[in-house]
């Protein structure tokens, strides 16, 4: 039973973002911000080809990405980034506080099938790790350095994301 009365609407304390957002004058050079295990499975891979359009055999055909000399079927690059850039959004608080990002795709990231149950079982993940690199006080920009592995490979390379804060 609860004890706020009956009729009586229950006030919600809600903090405005800017009174989360991380703060650029706490940040230090080398301080990890933001740590991630990004769980993947095929169907994902079937959501995002929907959503971008790109429905490219290889991110669904583990037949075909084989006779093209893939391992199995691989993740779209942009999700693989997307997916990495909403955690920094969500750590930022403002997904309009990143003003420039950047990175080198390395290696696929291989997906395979499922053993059993769903198609949206996970199969696979994408480590991540964002740490400052740089902070300019002057411009309010911090830059992150991101490392992106899957199954101890690293997938994205040299990657880097400027974060504009208070």
């Amino acid at each position: 039973m609860s004890d706020q009365p009956t009729g009586v609407p229950r006030e919600e304390y809600r903090p405005a973002p800017s009174d989360i957002a991380p703060k650029l004058a706490d940040l230090q050079v080398g301080r990890t911000v933001v740590t991630a295990s990004i769980p993947l499975s095929r169907a994902d891979l079937v959501r995002y080809a929907g959503a971008s359009g790109d429905y490219n055999h290889i991110h669904w055909n583990e037949r075909f990405a084989r006779e093209v000399g893939l391992e199995n079927v691989i993740a779209h690059g942009m999700l693989t980034m997307g997916s990495v850039i909403s955690r920094i959004a969500e750590w930022a608080v403002d997904p309009g506080a990143i003003v420039d990002y950047r990175t080198r795709f390395t290696s696929p990231v291989v997906v395979p099938d499922a053993e059993s149950g769903a198609p949206d079982t996970p199969t696979t993940s994408l480590e991540m790790t964002a740490s400052v690199g740089a902070v300019d006080t002057e411009a309010g920009i911090a830059r992150l350095d991101v490392e992106v592995t899957s199954g101890g490979t690293k997938v994205l390379g040299r990657t880097q994301v400027k974060v504009r804060l208070s």
